[in-house]
């Protein structure tokens, strides 16, 4: 397996950690490209047709996680791209679900968990 991630988070701390805990897996992971928010996320996947997965926090300035899923969802093309959605707000668990993310992962993020489901979602 060899995953190119987009990482989607306004924080640049969480950008790196996350970044850190995947190339603990060189084994599993390709390329690993990063977005500050949801606007910067969408002009990346335009420009990129070699994203596998897509690590994606909500809460972020210019567009958020939600409106980016709801853009992102709308083009037929997208839908076979998993979403997993980072968060510290679980009271938006079932929302992002519905508008197309495949799963939801609660901050602060544990490194074996984001595996495990990164493996359920590519294999």
């Amino acid at each position: 397996m060899n995953l190119n991630v987009l990482v989607v988070d306004d924080d640049f701390i969480n950008r790196k950690l996350i970044q850190a805990m995947l190339k603990r897996h060189p084994d599993m992971f390709g390329e690993i490209v990063e977005a500050e928010n949801g606007s910067e996320a969408l002009s990346i996947m335009k420009a990129r047709g070699d994203i596998n997965l897509i690590l994606l926090d909500i809460l972020m300035p210019v567009l958020d996680g939600k409106e980016f899923l709801k853009i992102f969802r709308a083009d037929e093309e997208n839908r076979k791209i998993p979403v997993i959605v980072l968060s510290t707000d679980d009271t938006q668990k079932s929302t992002v679900l519905s508008l197309g993310a495949q799963d939801f992962i609660i901050k602060p993020i544990n490194e074996d968990e984001l595996i495990d489901r990164i493996r359920k979602w590519t294999s």
